[in-house]
């Protein structure tokens, strides 16, 4: 589809928008949100008729990009069927859509448990593994991104926990390996693992593994930096659970339904968790949608004992036709294999060519289509192009970057020193190759910062 420009209406949309909305994260009279018109496969575009390629997948959802009309028909179709139905009840695409979930699932991870979104998804995972175990204490890493909700966002270790934070929510923090800012001193992946592996342990020890319900880890966290654990990591995490009796919960909310080049990425790392948690590309965003999916120990758990949670959506049937719709044109149309394939032979190779050249890129890592570039002012000391958490001028480095890819049609996803490069999964090869041309420019911009 061709942008037509209509600066009028945008003008419109833009004035009720700042008028009314208000927006999450955000100052709200420091932002300048994007009117926009439309969007289809891999691109959107403004009501000035600019298109941009987007590289964020929305917020890293639009796994099968924007209007696939199979789902859109879906959606119709159910609509016209049956809008809406309260989640006690059996429904044909309620129950397809777990069906087909539990089907790419790892291990017996046979039971779905629906919700809204991510976080709340988080929410109640943590919720069945403290009625499992009768414990109260949830771990999780420093950098990671579990939602915005009460719990989840407490059970999050960057800083947008900070603010919510009162220090009663029963969660511990620990560090989780990075080897390009390993907190460990290591020099090797290998030494990264076991340093990390013996962290988390003492830190079980320390705060009584008896008192611990649960650990929950993003299998790749995402908004923190794409932070592909070393081999053996997960294993590792997975027999400490075991030792302890604590129960394994792994956040797929991102890295879920082929964004890493696999139905879940712990398939990557031949892991089975307790309980894991999805949403976003479960459905490409189409209709919220997100969820738990259960192993038959926690399920039988609650086989004669009432689960004291739900929601009045859970199990939406616009939300789970539209998951159907997903997950069957997924398999059709080879989403999974295409971002693996492309991953393999075009992001990787590319990025680590950008790398070469731009004295702005630290670090490249990452999966499938879900990579990370690390920005530096100095690879040797590798000091990060903007502090931490950095705003206002301290981040102009960042966004400078960042509109120098929107004035070359990119839409980036940034965050902190990343620029992370999450496409649609069915992004062909050609659109990547103009994505990657228009980074390779703005990495241009963020060169001029470094030393």
């Amino acid at each position: 589809m061709s942008p037509q420009p209509n600066p009028e209406a945008g003008a419109a949309v833009k004035a009720a928008d700042r008028a009314h909305v208000f927006h999450s994260w955000s100052a709200q009279e420091l932002i300048d949100p994007l009117a926009v018109a439309g969007a289809e496969g891999s691109y959107f575009w403004d009501y000035d008729g600019r298109r941009y390629l987007d590289f964020a997948s929305g917020l890293v959802y639009t796994n099968i990009g924007y209007q696939h009309p199979k789902v859109v028909a879906a959606i119709q179709e159910q609509a016209a069927r049956l809008a809406t139905f309260a989640p006690a009840f059996a429904l044909e695409a309620r129950s397809e859509a777990a069906r087909l979930i539990a089907e790419r699932t790892p291990g017996d991870l046979d039971k779905i448990f629906f919700t809204n979104g991510g976080a709340d998804a988080v929410e109640h995972a943590v919720r069945m593994a403290r009625l499992h175990t009768g414990r109260p204490k949830v771990l999780s890493a420093y950098r990671s991104y579990h939602g915005g909700t009460q719990q989840a966002v407490n059970i999050t270790g960057d800083p947008r926990r900070w603010p919510s934070d009162n220090g009663t929510s029963g969660v511990v923090h620990f560090w989780a390996p990075f080897l390009y800012r390993s907190r460990f001193y290591a020099e090797t992946e290998e030494q990264e693992c076991a340093r990390a592996l013996e962290h988390l342990e003492t830190t079980i020890a320390f705060e009584g593994p008896s008192s611990i319900a649960a650990i929950i880890l993003e299998t790749i966290p995402g908004t923190a930096g794409i932070m592909v654990p070393p081999p053996g990591y997960l294993a590792g995490v997975r027999e400490l659970c075991d030792k302890y009796g604590i129960v394994f919960v792994l956040d797929e909310v991102m890295a879920g339904f082929g964004r890493t080049g696999e139905w879940f990425a712990a398939q990557l790392f031949d892991v089975v968790p307790d309980l894991m948690t999805f949403a976003k590309g479960v459905n490409s965003g189409y209709v919220p949608l997100g969820g738990v999916a259960i192993s038959g120990k926690i399920a039988e758990t609650f086989g004669k004992r009432a689960y004291p949670g739900g929601l009045t959506y859970s199990g939406h049937p616009l939300a789970c036709a539209a998951a159907v719709a997903t997950i069957n044109v997924m398999a059709e149309e080879g989403v999974v294999e295409n971002a693996r394939r492309l991953g393999t032979e075009v992001v990787e190779p590319a990025l680590r060519e950008l790398a070469e050249r731009h004295s702005s890129v630290g670090d490249v890592r990452g999966v499938g289509m879900f990579w990370a570039l690390e920005l530096v002012k100095d690879r040797e000391t590798r000091e990060p192009l903007v502090p931490y958490n950095a705003a206002g001028e301290a981040n102009a480095p960042m966004a400078a970057f960042a509109a120098a890819a929107k004035a070359n049609g990119l839409w980036p996803f940034v965050n902190m020193n990343r620029t992370h490069v999450v496409p649609p999964c069915n992004v062909t090869e050609a659109e990547l190759k103009e994505g990657l041309a228009a980074l390779d420019a703005a990495l241009s911009v963020a060169d001029e910062y470094t030393k």
